[in-house]
């Protein structure tokens, strides 16, 4: 009896101190925490990892005390670790014992998610966290925030598909105008061309005349010594000719002379 007694008070003490030795690390956790949301002016992230730790330390201890939860979760969300504080807010909106509790766990599920861009997620999370807590103004205040933020992001997505379209459109008509006008430059380049392949065609034509002329010139200066020496030869035969006619006519006045001379002679002697 006294051994079933000890045995149970020495269980009753572990267990104590055990206990203690998890609220020391909540407690620990909670001072980091506390000093590091002091400064308003910073995020001392540094703070709430330590504060991560020692919660960590409590729950690997307790693991389903839904307070320690809700600040590990916290000091995730407080790191920007927002995945991890996403999935840790959602285990224990889905433990909570009470509606208060689960719209408490949902209202920080929706501002992990606001903060990590997913709008349509945030504000699902804050409608739901407000149909187990209706009257809870800070969560319809980020409802109402996460809805303007999504209404100015279809806006400017709008905007950007209309600049778009009209960027498509200005180019579209910037193309055509430069299609249009390489083709009139490529319709001036193809006249010019056929211009000057006529002048090409008539100066090819020009030179090709002069060829011929300077040809025949060519032609007609080495014909020029035969037709000189045609001309010699002629004169040749005219001056031989003429020779000939003139023994001829000699040898008539000779004899024309000798027949007058007896004339004479006898005229003077008779």
């Amino acid at each position: 009896m006294k051994a079933t007694v000890l045995f149970s008070l020495l269980l009753i003490f572990t267990l104590a101190v055990s206990g203690q030795n998890e609220r020391k690390y909540v407690r620990q956790g909670n001072k980091y925490f506390m000093d590091a949301v002091k400064d308003t002016t910073r995020l001392d992230t540094a703070q709430f990892s330590r504060a991560e730790t020692e919660y960590r330390k409590a729950l690997s201890k307790k693991p389903a005390d839904l307070k320690w939860n809700f600040n590990l979760g916290d000091a995730l969300y407080k790191q920007k670790k927002f995945d991890e504080s996403i999935q840790s807010f959602d285990d224990i909106a889905k433990k909570a014992g009470t509606p208060v509790e689960k719209a408490r766990a949902l209202h920080n599920k929706g501002n992990s998610q606001l903060f990590n861009q997913k709008l349509d997620e945030s504000i699902e999370s804050y409608k739901e966290a407000l149909r187990n807590n209706p009257g809870d103004i800070e969560t319809k205040y980020n409802l109402a925030f996460a809805q303007k933020m999504k209404q100015q992001q279809q806006q400017q997505q709008q905007q950007q598909q209309q600049n778009k379209d009209q960027n498509k459109d200005q180019n579209k008509d910037q193309n055509k105008d430069q299609n249009k006008d390489q083709n009139k430059d490529q319709d001036k380049n193809q006249d010019k061309n056929q211009d000057k392949n006529k002048d090409q065609d008539k100066q090819d034509q020009q030179n090709q005349d002069n060829q011929d002329q300077n040809k025949q010139n060519q032609q007609n200066k080495q014909n020029q010594p035969q037709q000189n020496k045609i001309s010699k030869e002629n004169a040749e035969q005219l001056l031989q000719a003429l020779q000939n006619d003139e023994s001829k006519v000699q040898d008539k006045v000779k004899k024309a002379q000798m027949v007058k001379a007896k004339k004479v002679r006898v005229e003077k002697d008779w």
